[in-house]
């Protein structure tokens, strides 16, 4: 058994905290709409004080909650990994970091995610993150269960990072869902990531049809499989837009970052004709990185620029 430094380090490296990017700048962008909401909503904006503080808070919640999620995983799926080549030589299913260490972390993280949720009612005056954060964790920790019954795990893991979107409202100022654009949002961030876990489970068609896994690659085949990737990146886009067209504060910075992001979800596609599965470093990590750094920034850009 590991040292417990030696077990965290494997552990962080195994779960790639790095991968938080994926939709953090989502929630960030949601907040600084929550918190400054357009004039013609009559919702009232939120002290700069109240953001700030939320910023931080939503930040170390997306972490927590993304590190349980993904210790959550290895656990369910440690026997399944170590029949995986590609994924045998995880520390947990290689035997490196016991089930016990694991299930510690994920404790450990799940206690965390709930202590930060608790402390926007402390400092924020505001319990819905408190209240919501057990239902939350819950959600976003079952995923691994979810090949095993349908193909439309993919849509379940959208979905856990969609949350993000509403929750990081809530948490600043809930009186903002009612209106449709953060919806939109969400919506946009669930069918972007299935789109690319497709995608991602192309590696392991093999090993899905040999273990009675359910993904849509496996159910339906590589080729099908590519066009509703496909399509759930167009939909993407196309609520992108939606939301340029219906929200006046976003403008031609957030127009640019989608048309930028349109642009690199066809070279994602492309990459993937191409090369299969061989460029996934570049196809999963780094355009879909840079997707979502895009759409964060050039959206807060805007709302904040609309709000001077």
């Amino acid at each position: 058994m590991a040292t417990p430094r030696k077990a965290t380090q494997a552990m962080l490296a195994d779960i790639k905290i790095a991968h938080s990017i994926f939709a953090l700048p989502f929630a960030l962008l949601a907040a600084v709409m929550a918190a400054r909401p357009a004039p013609s909503s009559g919702i009232e904006a939120v002290s700069d004080q109240t953001l700030v503080v939320g910023l931080l808070l939503i930040l170390a919640a997306m972490v927590t909650a993304r590190t349980a999620a993904m210790l959550s995983n290895r656990i369910l799926d440690q026997s399944i990994d170590a029949r995986n080549p590609r994924t045998a030589k995880r520390p947990l299913a290689a035997g490196v970091v016991s089930p016990k260490q694991y299930i510690v972390g994920w404790l450990v993280m799940s206690a965390l995610f709930i202590a930060v949720a608790g402390c926007f009612w402390i400092f924020n005056a505001n319990p819905w993150p408190i209240m919501l954060s057990v239902p939350v964790l819950a959600w976003i920790c079952v995923y691994g269960l979810f090949k095993r019954f349908t193909a439309w795990c993919h849509i379940w893991l959208g979905a856990s990072l969609a949350l993000s979107v509403p929750a990081a409202a809530v948490a600043v100022n809930p009186a903002v869902l009612v209106g449709p654009e953060l919806w939109l949002l969400s919506g946009m961030v669930l069918c972007w990531v299935a789109g690319f876990d497709v995608i991602y489970a192309l590696q392991d068609v093999d090993v899905d049809r040999d273990e009675g896994l359910h993904s849509i690659p496996s159910r339906l085949g590589a080729i099908r499989a590519l066009w509703i990737s496909r399509s759930l990146h167009a939909v993407s886009v196309g609520l992108l837009v939606l939301i340029w067209w219906l929200d006046p504060r976003f403008g031609m910075v957030f127009f640019a970052g989608i048309t930028l992001v349109a642009a690199l979800l066809v070279v994602e596609h492309a990459t993937v004709r191409q090369w299969g599965t061989t460029r996934m470093a570049l196809t999963f990590v780094m355009l879909n990185g840079i997707v979502s750094c895009v759409l964060g920034v050039a959206g807060i850009l805007d709302v904040c620029w609309s709000a001077t």
